[in-house]
């Protein structure tokens, strides 16, 4: 059985779309890091893929500076990062800890 997960804050449908894509890119960047153990291919097959989500992030942020939507709400879009596993997913973009051996 699941644990019961915190609700999504509300969010506009741009926003929510901004959260998605962020972390579409965070994924695959994660994927990239030469950091992680992984393989070259994965690695370039996640760099090819990053192209394309860049710019539907990047158009995320267009459609919401059209829309007038000119302030990032930080502390509820952080709350919405944390709901969809933001935390784990971000670790993964970041220099791995020295293992001293």
């Amino acid at each position: 059985m699941l644990p019961d997960l915190p609700p999504l804050p509300a969010l506009t449908r741009a926003e929510g779309e901004l959260i998605d894509r962020y972390l579409d890119v965070v994924d695959l960047l994660g994927r990239i890091n030469p950091g992680r153990h992984g393989d070259t291919y994965s690695g370039l097959r996640a760099a090819q893929a990053l192209v394309s989500k860049a710019a539907a992030l990047r158009d995320a942020l267009e459609l919401m500076h059209r829309r007038g939507e000119a302030e990032l709400h930080a502390d509820t879009l952080a709350r919405a990062l944390r709901v969809l596993d933001g935390e784990r997913r971000t670790a993964r973009v970041t220099v791995p800890p020295r293992s001293d051996s």
